[in-house]
Formats: structure tokens, C-alpha cells, sequence
């Protein structure tokens, strides 16, 4: 998130060269102190728990809601994450030394007022979004930007205008931090970070040259629970918490605290965006007191595995015997986990959609493995680090079309629809009968509710192992599904013999999966 964008950022009058987007969803955590809203103590602790979401990046409202109705809601996902709702940056010129794009983005995470005229529709819009998706049985996530304002411009989607320090009616100068001696201020001459282990210079100076709130004080607190609060109002069930690293913890449990509970009783999904390579407190570990995490690091050990960045070499999937906290990563339930989201696709931290086959089945591996609350993320194709979706000549984002080659639409490739309803039905089982060719295929059971298997070479191969599974025909779920006793789509069945095992053809680049509820 931080290199990536740096040099393409300008405030246009001065100060940094920087601006900045952040990342995205969710992950939750129970706050254990009083809960808001005359709720009773003794039910502080229940807290949103997501499921397997996808994070439709930067979809318009109209686009997310139909989609929630036609494809999420039966396909089992359980939420969606959308993009920051609140009024932000427009661009209106390029400026010196800023992004070749006129709308990238990463506008929707420079923030201005926090009425809901975005990019991706109105307020009205965005209700809709919500009780369509609700009525699905799909929860929405918000990715929420309360760290900083804006780094650049003066105008916003809202029509509103505003200076690096002054939002009329939200913010003046005295709710920021600033360059100064102070406990409060920044010490750096410039104002922004000029060392990422420092404590100090991370929590109180600005992040790429953007204007840094003082989420310390109460009046800003108060803010920015009254806005997150009007969307739980809405119906929303949790938040991506952008930039989470460089507010705080004791902030971060500030503002939770003040937070209502949701449409289904509970307190609030919170998804804390921590960025790894830090000491102490600055850490991800150190985090997971205040929410969950983004899966930051996670990332990079999927990537490692599936595709190594060392020329003409693959990854090994054998590595995935031992992943999560076993591997240096933080604990499961702490986690929102995913292949790769909208920071690391574009900055080489992760497998994008670029990469295919490998891409597709890093997905249904995560979907199967069950570490963290898995996500999918499914975004639009670009070229430049900075593209902004599909939209109109005033950044107005277009409906997503999933024919027009424009979105990458991941979540409705068929093998991980499949997976979806996998990872559902085998649920907390824990994993067992884990085989590997010491290379590049590997398989295990979940109980004795689910087996699956991954080949990340380029040549088909087959395996003979134990499935855990009942004596049966199965349908495997990546391409078919049980109906009329038979699988759909003309597959053939894979048959468990009764001592559980099975010899399968696991294609190139392929998986396997069978469960229980596609036992013929």
C-alpha cells in the first residue's frame, strides 16, 4: 500500500509528493467491554462472524446489490465487502508528478465529508445495496477510512470544497496532527513518516501526505463512530479498517467501543488493515488485541507456493502441510484471509488474476485449507498500478458486466463457486490424511466430511490416497454438483472404495473436491 502508490501522489499546492490509497474487508473482534447503547455487559462479546465474503472492488451499489441477489446469496457466500461509501477526492486535473489516470482508485480513500456520494452511487443507492444483499443472506462489510482526509484537490464527488486541514462542517485544523515538538504532533520536519518502526512517527505523522486525524480526541471519535454507526444503522455488519496500523490500538478500541450493534444483534465485524515488518506493537500479532487482521503476510507464503518469483522456478505446494500460525502467521481466528486483494495485486506481493490457472486454484486451495475467514476478491482488469475501474468521464463508476472483459468477476469461476459450498459444508473439520508427491500435488480430508486435492504442475497426475470419505460415488464440486443421481455437466464420478481411499486424475493446474452433501 505505502510504495506502491507514493510516487504518483501530489497535493498539487505542496507540502509531500504522496497520496495514498489503503486496502480492504474485514475481520472481526469482540470489544469485552460495556457495549453501546444500554445493551447488557454479559452480551459484549458476540461479534460478527463473516464467513467466506468476497470483496467486490469498487463495484457501484446498483452492481453489488443484483449481484447479491443473483450469484452470492445462492452461491452460499455469506458477505460482501464494498468500497469506502463516503464522499471523497475528485480529481480535476493530473498535476505535476501525479498519476497518468485522472481518476484512479485509490480516490475513494482520500475522504472529505462522510455523506454517502461516492463514486459508486448515492445514499438511497447504497440502502438499496444493503437491504438487497441482507435479503440475500449476504451481511455487507464497509471498508471504512478514518485515519487521514485527503492528500491532494479541493473538490469532492459531493460537490463539496475543502483545503489539506479545513472540511467545513466536519474538520478544522485542530482535529489533525501536525508537524511540531508536541506528544501529539509530529516530530519529522516534513510532518510525514519518515520511518515505518517508529511508534511515534507512525501513529501521529501523515501517511503519504495525507492529512493525519487526531483520532485521540474525542470530537474526532465521536465523528467517525457517528458515520460508521449511521451504517450499521443501514444495515451494515462490520468494517475493513483502512490504514489501522497507523491509528492505533488504543484508538482503534475507542472508537469500537461507541459503536452500535447490528441489525442481527451483535457487535460489529472489525477488520484491521496492518501492514507486516515491524517490531513490538507495531506488529500484526500486536494487533489482534484491538480485531482481526488482513492476511498481509499470508499473501506472500500463498505466492511463494504457488508461483516463485525466482526466475523459471515454481513454488511447491508440499510448503502447505504447515501454514497459518504454525507458520510464523497470526492465528486463524484472528484472520481474514485471502489471495490477494487490491493493494498486493498491483504491488508484486501476491498472485493476480495475470496468473491464471494458478491464480484460480491458490483460491480454491485457501477456500479448502480453511485458514482465517476467507475472502475472494474480485476487482477490474488494469495495466497500471493506478487504473481506475471501468467509469465515465467524471469517475462515475459503470455497471460491472462480467461479459465485457473489463471485470475479472473471480468469484463466479465455477471452481470456486464450487469450493464456496465446500468450505461451507465441511466447516470447522480438522484437516487429517494430508498426502503430497513432495512437490507440487497435494491432498487431505476434512473428517469425514471432505477431501480434496491440487496439482500445480502442467501435466496431469494421478494419485491414490485416503479421502476419509464414506464408500460412495462423489461428484466433484469444482465442475459439478449432484442431481438425479448423477453429477451435472456429464463429469464422471470419482468412487471411494470402503477402506476410504481413491485413486483420482488431479488435472494440470486443477483441483479435486468432493464432499458429503455430493455423495451420489
Amino acid at each position: 500500500m505505502y510504495t506502491s502508490l507514493a510516487r504518483r501522489l501530489h497535493r498539487g499546492a505542496a507540502r509531500h509528493t504522496a497520496l495514498a490509497a489503503a486496502t480492504v474487508l474485514a475481520a472481526g473482534f469482540a470489544i469485552t467491554g460495556s457495549a453501546s447503547g444500554g445493551t447488557p455487559r454479559e452480551h459484549s462479546a458476540r461479534t460478527d462472524v463473516p464467513g467466506v465474503t468476497v470483496n467486490l472492488f469498487e463495484w457501484n451499489w446498483n452492481s453489488v446489490g443484483a449481484e447479491c441477489t443473483n450469484v452470492l446469496g445462492p452461491a452460499g457466500f455469506k458477505g460482501v465487502q464494498v468500497a469506502p461509501p463516503q464522499d471523497s477526492l475528485k480529481r480535476t486535473s493530473l498535476g505535476d508528478g501525479s498519476a497518468t489516470v485522472l481518476h484512479p482508485w485509490w480516490e475513494v480513500y482520500q475522504p472529505v465529508d462522510y455523506a454517502l456520494t461516492s463514486r459508486m452511487g448515492s445514499e438511497a443507492q447504497f440502502k438499496a445495496m444493503v437491504s438487497a444483499c441482507r435479503a440475500a443472506g449476504v451481511r455487507v462489510y464497509v471498508d471504512a477510512v478514518i485515519n487521514h482526509m485527503t492528500g491532494q484537490g479541493s473538490t469532492s464527488y459531493g460537490g463539496r470544497t475543502y483545503t489539506h486541514f479545513s472540511y467545513p462542517g466536519v474538520y478544522d485544523a485542530s482535529n489533525f496532527h501536525h508537524q511540531g515538538t508536541g506528544p501529539d504532533q509530529c516530530p519529522t520536519a516534513t510532518g510525514g513518516i519518515d520511518d515505518f518502526n517508529n511508534k511515534h512517527q507512525v501513529f501521529k505523522c501523515e501517511l503519504l501526505g495525507l492529512a493525519d486525524l487526531d483520532t485521540s480526541s474525542p470530537q474526532v471519535q465521536n465523528t467517525l463512530a457517528d458515520y460508521l454507526n449511521t451504517l450499521i444503522g443501514y444495515g451494515v455488519s462490520g468494517f475493513r479498517v483502512d490504514a489501522a496500523k497507523h491509528v492505533g490500538q488504543s484508538d482503534l478500541d475507542a472508537i469500537y467501543a461507541l459503536l452500535h450493534r447490528t441489525k442481527d444483534h451483535v457487535k460489529p465485524y472489525w477488520a484491521l488493515e496492518v501492514f507486516g515488518g515491524a517490531p513490538g506493537i507495531l506488529s500484526p500479532q500486536a494487533f489482534t488485541t484491538s480485531g482481526n487482521v488482513l492476511g498481509l503476510d499470508d499473501v506472500k507464503q500463498i505466492r511463494d507456493a504457488f508461483k516463485s518469483y525466482q526466475k523459471d522456478h515454481v513454488g511447491s505446494l508440499a510448503t502447505l502441510e504447515v501454514f497459518g500460525a504454525g507458520s510464523g502467521l497470526t492465528p486463524s481466528a484472528k484472520t481474514l484471509s485471502f489471495v490477494t486483494n487490491h493493494d498486493t495485486e498491483r504491488n508484486g506481493d501476491a498472485l493476480n488474476y495475470k496468473d491464471g490457472a494458478r491464480y484460480l486454484l491458490a483460491n480454491e486451495w485457501l477456500l479448502a485449507d480453511g485458514y482465517g475467514h476467507p475472502q475472494v476478491f474480485s476487482g477490474f482488469n488494469w495495466n497500471t498500478a493506478d487504473d481506475s475501474p471501468p467509469s465515465d468521464a467524471n469517475g462515475i463508476i459503470a455497471d460491472a458486466d462480467c461479459s465485457n472483459g473489463q471485470w475479472t468477476c473471480t468469484h463466479r469461476n465455477p471452481g470456486i463457486l464450487g469450493m464456496v459450498g465446500w468450505h461451507n459444508d465441511v466447516g470447522t473439520a480438522a484437516r487429517s490424511n494430508f498426502w503430497t508427491d513432495g512437490d507440487n500435488v497435494i491432498a487431505f480430508s476434512k473428517g469425514h466430511r471432505g477431501w480434496a486435492a491440487f496439482n500445480n504442475g502442467a501435466a496431469a497426475q494421478t494419485v491414490t490416497v485416503q479421502t476419509g470419505l464414506a464408500q460412495g460415488s462423489y461428484c466433484d464440486v469444482t465442475i459439478s454438483k449432484a442431481a438425479g443421481g448423477q453429477c451435472t455437466n456429464g463429469a464422471t464420478p470419482v468412487h471411494v472404495n470402503a477402506d476410504g481411499t481413491a485413486t483420482v486424475l488431479v488435472g494440470a493446474f486443477s483441483a479435486v473436491a468432493l464432499d458429503r452433501q455430493n455423495k451420489l
